[in-house]
This record gives C-alpha cells, sequence and structure tokens, in this order.
C-alpha cells in the first residue's frame, strides 16, 4: 500500500454490561400501568412529561404556587373549561394573559363565538371592527382605572356582573367568581381594541402596570412552585423574567421552582426567559413542543387525576 493505515488490533475493550447506558428496557413504553402517561417511555420528552407532573402535583400537595401564563390561543382552541375547571379545583393561584386574551375570552361571554376570519375582513377594512368587542372592553378598563383595578379584574368583574347568554365559558369570569387574579399584559397598538375611539391609553397602561405589580407578589411566592408559559412568545417571557429580576432583588428566595414552556415550535425567549435563565442557579425548566389542544389537557388532566388519589 502506497499509504499506510492504523493498526487498531490491540484496541482496549470493555464489556458492554460495565458501560454506562442512557437507555435501557426499564424505560421503555409499557403496557401495564392503568393510565397513558404513566405508560409512556421514561426518555427525553416522555419522561419530562411525567416529571411536569410530578412536580405540580408535588407542589399543589405543599401548598405552593402554580402559576399559568398564557397567550390567546389557549382560547381559541378550545381550553376555557379546563382552565375554569383548574381555578374551580384550586390547582392555579393566577392566571397571567396578554392583551389578545381579554379580547377572545370577552367574546366568547358575549357571543359564545370568536376568532373572525382575518384575511376576508382585512381587506375592507372590517378587521377587529365589532362594536361590541371595542366599546365594552374599552369601557370596562376604563371603568376600572377609575375604581383602582388591574386591567383582569377591571374585565373579571365586568363580565361576572354582566348578563351575557355565555359568560359561564369566560376564564376571566369564572377567576373573579373564584378569587383568583388574572393579570393582563399589554403592549400599547397590538390589540384590536385599541383601534377604537373609546380606547383610553392611560387607563389600559396603568392598569397593565397594576396587574405587573399583582404578578410580582405572586412570583414572590413561586419558590418550590411551578410556572408555565403555554403559547407566548415574547410578551409574558419577557414579563416573567422581569418579575423574577424584582423579586429577587428586593430578597426574596427564589432558586428552586419548576418552569415549564409549552408551545408549537421553540422560540428563543422562552427558552431563554423561562426555561433556562430564571432556573440557572436551582430549580428545572421544561420545554415541551406540540399542539396545545392535546398537550395541555395531558399535562393538566393527569394533574387533576393525580390530586385526587
Amino acid at each position: 500500500m502506497k499509504f499506510k493505515p492504523l493498526i487498531y488490533d490491540k484496541l482496549k475493550r470493555y464489556p458492554i454490561s460495565k458501560r454506562k447506558s442512557k437507555v435501557s428496557v426499564e424505560n421503555f413504553l409499557k403496557f401495564e400501568n392503568a393510565t397513558f402517561l404513566e405508560n409512556l417511555p421514561d426518555i427525553l420528552a416522555g419522561k419530562d412529561l411525567k416529571d411536569i407532573v410530578k412536580y405540580s402535583v408535588k407542589a399543589k400537595k405543599e401548598n405552593k404556587k402554580i402559576v399559568i401564563a398564557a397567550g390567546a390561543h389557549i382560547i381559541k382552541v378550545g381550553l376555557s373549561p379546563l382552565f375554569i375547571k383548574l381555578m374551580e379545583r384550586g390547582v392555579v393561584d393566577l392566571i397571567a394573559l396578554n392583551g389578545a386574551g381579554i379580547i377572545h375570552d370577552t367574546e366568547i361571554a358575549i357571543n359564545g363565538a370568536t376568532s373572525e376570519d382575518v384575511d376576508s375582513a382585512i381587506k375592507c377594512g372590517d378587521f377587529g371592527m365589532s362594536e361590541e368587542t371595542g366599546n365594552l372592553i374599552n369601557n370596562a378598563v376604563s371603568k376600572g382605572y377609575e375604581s383602582g383595578l388591574g386591567l383582569g379584574e377591571s374585565i373579571g368583574k365586568f363580565l361576572f356582573e354582566s348578563n351575557f347568554k355565555y359568560k359561564e365559558f369566560s376564564v376571566i369570569q369564572n377567576a373573579y367568581r373564584y378569587n383568583i387574579p388574572v393579570t393582563v399584559h399589554v403592549a400599547m397598538g397590538t390589540d384590536i381594541i385599541h383601534m377604537h375611539s373609546e380606547c383610553n391609553g392611560a387607563a389600559t397602561g396603568e392598569c397593565s402596570l397594576r396587574d405587573f405589580k399583582i404578578f410580582c407578589n405572586t412570583i414572590k411566592e413561586l419558590q418550590n412552585g411551578v410556572y408555565f408559559n403555554i403559547g407566548s412568545a415574547v410578551i409574558l417571557p419577557e414579563i416573567f423574567l422581569k418579575a423574577v429580576t424584582l423579586v429577587r432583588n428586593l430578597g426574596y428566595k427564589l432558586n428552586d421552582f419548576t418552569t415549564v414552556n409549552l408551545d408549537f415550535i421553540r422560540h428563543y425567549r422562552p427558552l431563554t426567559n423561562v426555561v433556562n435563565r430564571p432556573t440557572s442557579n436551582g430549580g428545572r425548566g421544561f420545554n415541551i413542543t406540540g399542539h396545545h389542544e392535546i398537550m395541555v389537557p395531558l399535562i393538566f388532566l393527569n394533574i387533576l387525576n393525580k390530586l385526587e388519589e
């Protein structure tokens, strides 16, 4: 041969039984347990799902906080009854929404339907122009502003005192009913109600700032608790990161807790500001990718079932 090859017939080897392996038959999918979740493989996301349920159940049994921050999509895929059930059972201690959340939730209470066809409506300038949405929500915010309320409580009180046909399906109305805070974190100009003449920027901004302070007042007690970010790629992950640093700056202990991000795809901010940075000096972060209408019920129904055992 023109070029000399490496000779490795004296390679040092060892028995496979002595090697550390990351997967074994003990971790494989099973058919012997009662629930779908328990039968999942103890590998990668299968193990993560089990751990999320485990830490959530442990937190609630020890009277620790469980906070859910969610984009409006959770309402648009029909999950409102699940969130109402979580409040009814005392599982969730605070729900944080973006500005779109109050729009879809209020439209459900008023109309029993939401999520307009933007593609067709925007062509003629009709997108976002439903009268009740712009008028009722903005007026409720202005009234709550004058009464010293946060944005979530303003809408919750308005819906609770209303006679809307479908208000039983409203997450915010039920939160007010069960005395659970809903905080709403708004980016001005991003929501359809900001296009209406009734929108009061001072009222909206002040009420949303009040909600940020309410949000922080719960985050200060998140030690050994669980924080879920569901379907918010920017606003709520940023809010959470600011709340974490604020309460730590004030001297509150927050170095052992669980964070969970659930979304269709992997985004930079949820991974960085929810899963990684807040838990970098203690705790654990999980990221689960999948459809909300499947993954969210899978996790929370198992939490409810475990709490009833």
